[in-house]
């Protein structure tokens, strides 16, 4: 369920802002984007792993916070990146 290094590598270089950018929200939100995707299809399999669910519940949570803290900054990139990443809708 964790990210390989590689994965993480691949969505460093496709969401980052800048050359040396390794952790802005943006590349946090993906990250997490993945990983509840990876897990989302882990609880398809498994019901009744309530302790994955309630960390699945946790990514969420952060992934929100996240989000809201890009919306605030700029409408636009917040725009740009869910559109980008495939949520809200």
């Amino acid at each position: 369920m964790t990210l390989t290094q590689q994965r993480k590598q691949e969505l460093i270089t496709q969401y980052q802002v800048h050359e040396t950018d390794t952790g802005s929200a943006e590349v946090q939100v993906a990250m997490l984007t993945e990983r509840i995707n990876r897990l989302s299809q882990h609880l398809q399999a498994n019901k009744k792993d309530h302790s994955s669910r309630r960390g699945l519940l946790k990514l969420i949570g952060q992934r929100k916070r996240l989000l809201s803290y890009i919306q605030e900054g700029s409408r636009e990139r917040y725009q740009a990146l869910i559109g980008r990443l495939g949520i809200r809708g």
